[in-house]
């Protein structure tokens, strides 16, 4: 979260203490104690300060300076770095419905304290964080020049100060989320995160924790998961000066998560990310029907394209994976053996013998294949071809699994040659007649 400028508290720095002409000092110890608690603060000992104001609250309850006093309180817990005290002192001044009409720069002060201390206080209770938002509230429509604070220097800070408050509102908002995260109720954090994205719709915080809440729940419901990418998208893309969050810390943390876990939904797609980025500038959520497809999910969908342009070779690979699984022979010996097959496609690239051949050996070539693999089936005929078959031709069959070898990988199947189809025969050409040596001895 940005803090305020330095020059705003340098600035609010000339206001100490309380001394107003409407009010008086009931008699010359209270001035005295006072003096010691001016003393202490110009010392900066914010410890002695508040030792020096109980005593002053002690003897003078009713002080006519009580608002002032209970100011200083704040300033002297926020010196000793007792934050949450602080805040809770400061939520007696707040308490009403209008800040202290008088001492505008101790009224500034406590404000910012306040804002800038509830990011510092990390089991905020729900007291503690009304009283925070009251007081952002109050900063952001603050607009009046604090006592001693010239023009120029006031116009310069507003801005920051208004920031501040801005800051302190969107961390009172997602701390819901937070804790919610922290007791696993990733509905409840859903459900804040929700509110505080509406509200916020330009945070980097918001879109970050709406993100965590759901990838929360996508552990249950992967459709969850879209939303979490998306909302990851806008938290990794969004201005960090306008979304409130430091530069670093978005590049260091957001950006990268979103690489991994979009990779590692959706596979590594640079393009599809880049696009996902572009989308999520547009608007704090996805527009209607918005879905990221799963790595399952596209080879599922790569899957069904390929069967159903292919499907003898689709039905191929089912088997042939079964079969080179570590229970390959078992599946054969259950499922496959003595069982019809569909027809399947391959490319002949072996008869036995050449000529009217009863072997056929195919090779069944996926598209991504480049060179001749070895054979994946044998057909064996129960009759002999009526000539000599076109090797490399492609070929079509159905027939009866007979037997399997593993290793190495072969079928061999059962057909007739007239559930064949693409085969090509030539006329078997008669052997040359091997010539007879003459015998010398005659």
């Amino acid at each position: 979260m940005r803090f305020i400028a330095l020059s705003v508290v340098c600035a609010l720095e000339v206001m100490v203490a309380a001394g107003q002409s409407q009010k008086n000092y009931k008699d010359h110890g209270e001035y005295e104690l006072y003096s010691e608690v001016a003393k202490d603060f110009s010392a900066n000992n914010s410890s002695k300060a508040l030792t020096d104001l109980a005593r002053w609250s002690e003897k003078y309850p009713d002080s006519e300076f009580k608002d002032d006093r209970q100011m200083l309180y704040v300033q002297a817990y926020a010196g000793a770095n007792q934050v949450a005290k602080a805040i809770d002192a400061a939520g007696i001044v707040l308490s009403k419905d209008q800040l202290p009409a008088d001492n505008s720069g101790s009224v500034l002060r406590l404000l910012y304290v306040v804002v800038s201390g509830i990011q510092r206080v990390p089991d905020a209770s729900g007291q503690q964080l009304a009283i925070a938002e009251k007081a952002a509230h109050f900063l952001e429509a603050y607009d009046s020049a604090p006592d001693g604070v010239s023009a120029s220097v006031w116009a310069s800070t507003r801005a920051d100060l208004r920031l501040s408050a801005r800051a302190a509102l969107v961390h009172i908002a997602v701390t819901p989320v937070a804790r919610a995260m922290k007791a696993n109720d990733c509905a409840g954090a859903e459900k804040s995160a929700m509110k505080a994205i509406q509200e916020f719709p330009e945070s980097v915080q918001a879109a970050w924790f709406l993100a965590t809440a759901e990838v929360c729940l996508a552990k249950a419901d992967p459709a969850k998961a879209s939303l979490a990418l998306y909302e990851l998208a806008r938290a990794a893309t969004l201005d960090p000066a306008k979304g409130m969050v430091d530069s670093k810390w978005q590049q260091a943390n957001v950006v990268p998560y979103l690489s991994k876990a979009y990779a590692q939904f959706h596979g590594d797609d640079p393009q599809g990310l880049k696009e996902l980025k572009e989308l999520a500038l547009l608007s704090p959520l996805p527009p209607a029907g918005f879905v990221i497809k799963s790595e399952a999910e596209i080879a599922r969908a790569q899957e069904d394209d390929f069967e159903s342009k292919h499907p003898e070779l689709a039905l191929w690979i089912k088997i042939k994976k079964a079969l080179s699984a570590s229970d390959g022979e078992h599946y054969f010996e259950s499922e496959l053996k003595d069982s019809a097959v569909p027809q399947l496609q391959g490319v002949l690239v072996e008869a036995r013998p050449k000529c009217r051949p009863n072997e056929l050996r195919i090779s069944i070539r996926l598209p991504k294949d480049t060179q001749n693999p070895s054979p994946d089936i044998l057909l064996r005929l129960d009759k002999s071809l009526a000539g000599k078959p076109e090797l490399s031709n492609e070929v079509h069959w159905t027939g009866v699994a007979t037997s399997f070898s593993k290793e190495p990988f072969l079928l061999t199947m059962e057909t007739e040659p007239s559930k064949i189809e693409g085969l090509d025969l030539s006329p078997c050409q008669p052997e040359p007649k091997k010539k007879t040596a003459p015998n010398r001895g005659q």
